[in-house]
């Protein structure tokens, strides 16, 4: 009801002010027609017709083209009243370049015009997409928030049942159980990694800094990914080349880092083939850790490298064909809040033959190395 009187308040406003307008490029034209035709020729009032010209553009296109035309017509009808004067070549060419200029500032007023209204328009529609993106990432934010605690919830009521909290459980049950309870799992965490993508684009990722090992980290991460491997029945392993065990460390979020390593080894996983291996290589030097997870699966195609950390993005090959599109960019995010940066290979192209001759994908993250001496 307010917003409705507002709009009709408005809308009065602005029609008074559009008659207040009116009523001032009249009283203006009357006085420069006065004016104009009560002074001898060689006084060139006309020009002052450029004011009502340039006030009509408030009213819209065709209110400044009647204003064009209305004075240049007034001022090419001064040849003729009250004296005759077109036999007069210096009058005339006088009368014309005034005509002349009218009908350039009443094109230009309108230019100025329609380019206004192309400004309002783009404005108006970064204002939409602004709201429908705040709305989008408020309605994903509500959804993933509301997902969990049901699947919290049947999580644990399915774990009450495995341990046999309300009666005898067959071995059929306790399989089928699992795999219902390792479903809802996978949905909880692609919830997370939803909410987490969207709170980063708008909030930015926020990093609980410490000293933290990189080694350990992805120790930690295999031990965790080891049941998806062993079912795949794919060999995870960590190599080091010419590192020091000692000194891989970085300034970083520990449980942001290991969703990283969580991420990109659970990619190599499900992108090898049965039989397949995962390498973690460690490199380290004075200024940056690098980190190397190498599968000898199928590789990336050209098309799919420039695109590989985007949003939602799955490709078009079978790589990433179990996933969300989230999980390398999530991973992206964390790597460039730590001042790092991550970037993805063919290690068919590259020639890197750690694994094996096979072709596969190499994922490389680089991070600012933390030196022990500065804790």
């Amino acid at each position: 009801m307010l917003r409705r009187l507002i709009a009709i308040l408005k809308t009065r406003w602005l029609a008074e002010q559009q008659s207040h307008t009116r009523w001032l490029i009249v009283g203006l034209f009357t006085i420069i027609l006065i004016l104009d035709f009560s002074t001898p020729p060689p006084y060139a009032l006309g020009f002052l017709y450029t004011v009502p010209i340039l006030l009509s553009s408030r009213l819209g296109r065709s209110a400044t083209v009647q204003a064009t035309v209305m004075a240049t017509g007034l001022t090419l009808l001064n040849l003729f009243i009250p004296n005759l004067e077109w036999y007069n070549f210096a009058t005339v060419m006088n009368r014309l370049l005034m005509a002349m200029a009218l009908i350039v500032t009443g094109w230009l007023s309108e230019r100025n015009l329609y380019h206004e209204e192309a400004l309002a328009r783009q404005k108006a529609q970064l204002q939409a997409q602004q709201q429908l993106a705040s709305a989008r990432e408020d309605f994903v934010s509500t959804l993933t928030h509301d997902l969990k605690t049901p699947l919290l919830g049947a999580i644990e009521a399915l774990k009450s049942l495995q341990q046999e909290k309300y009666g005898a459980v067959t071995a059929a049950q306790q399989k089928v159980f699992s795999t219902i309870v390792r479903s809802h799992e996978n949905s909880l965490g692609l919830i997370e990694t939803l909410l987490d993508v969207y709170r980063n684009d708008t909030e930015g990722v926020r990093l609980k800094l410490a000293p933290v090992e990189l080694v350990t980290l992805a120790e930690e991460a295999i031990a965790t990914v080891s049941e998806l491997a062993s079912k795949r029945q794919v060999d995870v392993r960590l190599s080091y080349r010419e590192s020091d065990y000692h000194s891989l460390w970085v300034n970083g979020d520990g449980l942001q880092l290991r969703r990283v390593f969580n991420n990109l080894l659970t990619n190599g996983i499900n992108n090898c083939p049965r039989g397949g291996k995962v390498e973690v290589v460690f490199e380290s030097d004075s200024t940056y850790q690098l980190v190397k997870i190498l599968d000898n699966g199928r590789g990336i195609t050209p098309d799919e490298l420039p695109r590989l950390f985007e949003r939602f993005y799955q490709g078009h090959s079978d790589r990433q064909s179990m996933g969300s599109g989230l999980g390398l960019y999530l991973t992206r995010q964390i790597i460039e809040a730590h001042g790092g940066r991550i970037w993805g290979e063919n290690r068919f192209s590259s020639g890197d033959t750690t694994v094996g001759s096979q072709r596969g994908a190499s994922f490389r993250l680089r991070l600012p190395a933390h030196q022990i001496g500065n804790w």
